[in-house]
């Protein structure tokens, strides 16, 4: 089967973000699996406009268009700030709509305390079904992230994350092939 292409939205600009060496530890375990291709898009290389979010504003991210257009998938990290998800990750996850129709989403919630970003998650799927995404029951977190990772970004325990980024990854690979065969199948 040919490889599924499946970006990485990494979705804060926050100054020491704790959820950066999440994304780029799951960049390289994505990047490991013979069946998904892979990019890393970070919130932060979007210069967005303050006066003007019409129509033709994807225009002006033609890689990141161009990425969700040639998609099966994406993955959504975003850190749980106050029960909910930064605002510059719905600004640009707003800058496409019907791109994403009939794609799989998975979600990782990133926290400081113990619920791994629980409610990050259960937000983002009202707004990710709104686009026309199709989202993963099996969901990735990491509770006091700040304990994770060393302070060189390295993952500690690594086993433990292995084992449920691979159950994360396999349920993502199933959706996207499904939804990649009914939108190539079903009109």
């Amino acid at each position: 089967m040919e490889k599924l292409s499946v970006p990485i939205l990494l979705g804060t600009n926050r100054k020491d973000r704790q959820s950066e060496h999440v994304a780029r530890w799951l960049l390289q375990v994505m990047q490991k699996r013979d069946d998904l291709e892979t990019t890393l898009f970070d919130v932060r290389e979007f210069d967005l406009p303050n006066d003007d979010y019409g129509t033709v504003i994807k225009d002006l991210f033609p890689k990141w268009r161009d990425a969700i257009i040639g998609a099966d998938g994406l993955v959504i990290i975003a850190p749980e700030y106050n029960h909910g998800y930064p605002g510059i990750l719905k600004t640009v996850l707003d800058l496409l709509l019907k791109e994403y129709i009939h794609k799989a989403v998975a979600l990782v919630g990133v926290s400081a305390g113990p619920w791994g970003g629980t409610k990050v998650v259960e937000q983002l799927v009202c707004v990710v079904r709104e686009l026309g995404l199709t989202v993963t029951f099996t969901d990735l977190n990491f509770a006091k992230v700040q304990d994770v990772f060393d302070e060189h970004g390295n993952i500690k325990g690594p086993e433990q994350y292995e084992k449920r980024a691979k159950s994360f990854l396999d349920e993502l690979v199933w959706m996207s092939s499904a939804l990649r065969w009914g939108r190539a199948n079903l009109k």
